[in-house]
């Protein structure tokens, strides 16, 4: 990929240990990848980067990785791909990715290089 072509990946995860090993393999795949571990750093990193995809890990301490997927689909109309991720069972899952209008999930368990497969998927 050139620079120019380069698709911008927001992560938001508050693991240092899944945002490192995350941008690492998004980064070896031509992505260019920035990562957020609270709300407002994802807030201020969203604003000023305009990703073309949204990671959200659904278990996080200050919020809901789905209720943060809504109120971007909601209050602040996002429209780029957002995949929820989670350790949770997959039914509750889909159920939560459904329910925040996010455009699909993953299990954290499928591994990285699922996790890079489906982003690829996403944005071609």
């Amino acid at each position: 990929m050139t620079t120019l072509e380069r698709k911008r990946i927001l992560v938001f995860d508050d693991s240092p240990l899944v945002l490192e090993v995350t941008q690492a393999a998004l980064e070896r795949e031509g992505f260019d990848v920035t990562t957020a571990a609270d709300l407002t750093s994802f807030e201020e990193r969203r604003s000023a980067i305009a990703p073309d995809l949204i990671l959200v890990d659904v278990q996080m301490p200050e919020a809901f990785g789905d209720d943060v997927a809504s109120t971007l689909r909601g209050a602040h109309g996002v429209r780029v791909p957002i995949l929820l991720v989670s350790n949770l069972e997959a039914g509750e899952l889909a159920r939560r990715a459904s329910e925040a209008e996010a455009s699909g999930w993953i299990s954290k368990r499928a591994g990285v290089h699922e996790l890079v497969r489906r982003v690829k998927e996403l944005l071609s």
